[in-house]
C-alpha cells in the first residue's frame, strides 16, 4: 500500500511539474506542432529550433491521414500551429485547413514544389524506390519498372501500408494511377488486387518485413531504404528504370494558429540552409533548396511527370476505393 501511494504521489508530482512548466512559458514563446515524422527526424530539428529561438515546442505525433483529421479539429479549437510531415499532395487536397505563408527563402526553393497561394511549404524531396529481399529475389528477378510490380510472382508479396495510416501509401497509389496505361481507377484497383488482401498497419514495417522474408518486395521512400540498408537490413534498393515520383513532404501553418508568428519562424527554420543540410547528411533526404549540391550517394534520377492538383483532386475517390476493397489490416 505504501509503495502504491508513493508511486501515485510521484506521478501526480510529475504531472504538476509538467503543467507548471507549460504555463510558466509565456504565449510569445510557445508553439504547437503536429507531426507524422518519426522521432529520430523531428526531435533533433525541434530541439535545435528551441535552442536557437527560446520557443518551447509542444509536439503531438501520429500517422499522416489521422493527423489531418486531428488537426482539422484542433484548428477549430485554436490548439494547433503547425502540421509538419506528410506528402504535399495531401496538403494540396486539404489546403482549406491552412493559412498562407511565404517563407523568407522562397526564391531559393525548388519552384517545382511551391504551393500556388503559399498554403504549404515543402520540407525535403522524397523519391519513391523499390526494395527486395536479397535471399529470396535474385537481381534478375527484381522489379525494375512499375509494370513489374504486377507480375504474377509478386501477387500478395508486396509490402504496402494501409492508406489510412500512411501518407506515403497515398503518394504511391496516386503515382500508379498516373503512370499506368489504363484508366486511373482501374490501375489503382488492379494494384489493390495485386496486394491480395495483405496490408500492413504502418509504413515503418515495410523494410523489416521485406528483409525477414514476410514479403518479397516493397515500395518505400529513398531515405527509408538508404537508412535501412546502412543499418544492415537484408534488402537492395532499386530506382525504377522508367522513372519515379519525387514528391516532397510538407509543412504548413494551421488556421486559427494561436502562435502564428512562431509558426512562421518554424517554417523558415526547417527550410533554412542549416536544417536542409542536416536533413541531407543525417536523414538521407534530398534538400529542396536550389543553392545546395547533393552529396555523394544521391544519383541523378529520372522523374516522371506528376500532376499534383490531379493527385489532390482524386484523393477522396482513391480512399473510397481502398476502403471498399481492403477488409482490414494484417497484424
Amino acid at each position: 500500500m505504501l509503495l502504491l501511494c508513493a508511486c501515485s504521489g510521484s506521478n501526480s508530482a510529475k504531472m504538476i511539474r509538467e503543467i507548471s512548466e507549460k504555463y510558466r512559458v509565456s504565449p510569445e514563446k510557445q508553439l504547437i506542432v503536429y507531426t507524422s515524422h518519426k522521432e529520430e527526424v523531428y526531435l533533433p530539428i525541434i530541439r535545435e529550433f528551441e535552442n536557437r529561438t527560446g520557443i518551447r515546442v509542444e509536439v503531438k505525433f501520429g500517422g499522416t491521414a489521422e493527423l489531418f483529421k486531428e488537426v482539422r479539429e484542433a484548428s477549430g479549437n485554436g490548439t494547433c500551429d503547425i502540421l509538419f510531415g506528410g506528402g504535399i499532395e495531401s496538403y494540396e487536397a486539404g489546403k482549406d485547413l491552412f493559412l498562407p505563408y511565404r517563407v523568407t527563402d522562397s526564391d531559393i526553393l525548388d519552384p517545382n514544389y511551391v504551393s500556388r497561394g503559399n498554403y504549404w511549404t515543402s520540407f525535403t524531396e522524397l523519391p519513391l524506390v523499390f526494395v527486395y529481399n536479397n535471399k529470396l529475389v535474385s537481381e534478375t528477378q527484381a522489379p525494375r519498372t512499375w509494370a513489374d510490380l504486377f507480375r504474377s510472382e509478386f501477387k500478395g508479396q508486396i509490402a504496402f501500408a494501409d492508406l489510412n495510416s500512411s501518407g506515403t501509401s497515398y503518394t504511391i497509389l496516386s503515382a500508379i494511377s498516373q503512370i499506368a496505361d489504363v484508366s486511373r481507377g482501374i490501375s489503382v484497383e488492379n494494384f489493390i488486387n495485386q496486394l491480395d488482401g495483405r496490408v500492413l498497419s504502418s509504413s515503418g514495417r515495410i523494410v523489416p518485413d521485406v528483409s525477414d522474408g514476410t514479403f518479397l518486395i516493397g515500395i518505400t521512400l529513398e531515405e527509408t531504404a538508404k537508412k535501412n540498408v546502412e543499418a544492415g537490413y537484408d534488402i537492395t534498393m532499386v530506382y525504377p528504370e522508367d522513372g519515379t515520383v519525387a514528391l516532397p513532404d510538407g509543412c504548413a501553418m494551421v488556421k486559427n494558429a494561436p502562435h502564428s508568428f512562431n509558426a512562421g519562424r518554424f517554417i523558415d527554420f526547417v527550410t533554412g540552409y542549416d536544417t536542409q543540410k542536416y536533413a541531407m547528411d543525417e536523414f538521407y533526404r534530398r534538400p529542396i533548396r536550389s543553392d545546395m549540391e547533393l552529396t555523394e550517394g544521391y544519383p541523378e534520377i529520372k522523374l516522371l511527370d506528376f500532376d499534383l492538383e490531379l493527385a489532390a483532386g482524386e484523393e477522396e475517390k482513391i480512399f473510397a476505393l481502398w476502403n471498399e476493397m481492403i477488409p482490414g489490416e494484417e497484424d
